[in-house]
């Protein structure tokens, strides 16, 4: 089981395939379970690199707090240990906010961004509120409820829930509650206009609540291009994987030509 020691501190993470180096960022609760079908389909192409977040799946609890900072390192030395010097940085849900505060915060290290229904800030009800209960479940040391739900809205088999679950339950509910909350009151917003690279945003047409971000994003990203996937909803990486998947590599192919 590859692992990475980062400060004491042990981060799981996996490889595969050989190319244009592609690294995936998993919301909480998650793990690298969740880009399964990423590393199965596009390892056939690109280097495929999956993590888990410090305090989630197999990487060991974390003393500092899990901020965007902190894992944008974690990041960081994890490119320096595979001896990479740029990667596209693809990330889902707030995972895509990573993707952004890594484009902001250190550019010369990246490729380009994927943001899979990701959000520059937090700013409606529904997902304030949803995000806020993950923070309070969190909080009451509740992660086989948080496990247990998120594993079942995003896995489409009954193998792919059980691997999801079994992961998700070994997180640490104080980092979880720390990612959460981090990513409740994160905005970069303002600063999008500054992010000089290429992205992709990727999101689903009928994930209605995120469809205002896909918009924000795409008006104030300089170097953006927005699909929307028909029939889907917030949980692309399994449940429309084939698209995303397409999507990914026409992006990067158009990128390299």
């Amino acid at each position: 089981m590859p692992m990475l020691d980062v400060d004491g501190i042990s981060l799981y993470y996996s490889v595969k395939g050989k190319g244009v180096p592609i690294v995936f960022i998993h919301p909480p609760v998650l793990t690298s379970v969740n880009f399964q079908y990423q590393m199965e389909e596009l390892s056939q192409e690109f280097k495929v690199i999956t993590f888990d977040i410090r305090g989630h799946g197999r990487s060991q609890y974390s003393r500092l707090p899990v901020t965007y900072p902190l894992i944008i390192e974690d990041i960081k030395n994890l490119l320096d240990h595979l001896k990479i010097k740029k990667a596209i940085i693809c990330g889902y849900s707030t995972g895509g906010s990573i993707v952004l505060e890594y484009l902001l915060s250190c550019a010369d290290r990246a490729l380009g961004g994927i943001v899979i229904g990701g959000m520059s800030e937090v700013r409606d009800k529904y997902l304030k509120q949803k995000i806020s209960l993950g923070i309070s479940l969190a909080n009451k040391d509740a992660v086989p409820i948080l496990a247990l739900s998120i594993s079942w809205s995003n896995s489409n088999t009954e193998n792919l829930f059980n691997k999801m679950f079994n992961e998700a339950l070994k997180g640490d509910s104080r980092n979880i509650e720390q990612y959460y909350y981090y990513s409740l009151h994160y905005n970069c917003t303002h600063h999008l206009e500054k992010i000089n690279l290429p992205i992709l945003l990727i999101y689903g047409k009928k994930d209605k609540p995120l469809n205002q971000y896909a918009n924000l994003l795409h008006k104030k990203l300089p170097f953006a291009e927005l699909k929307f996937i028909d029939h889907a909803k917030h949980q692309i990486p399994t449940k429309a994987a084939n698209v995303l998947n397409e999507s990914i590599k026409h992006f990067i192919h158009s990128q390299t030509v």
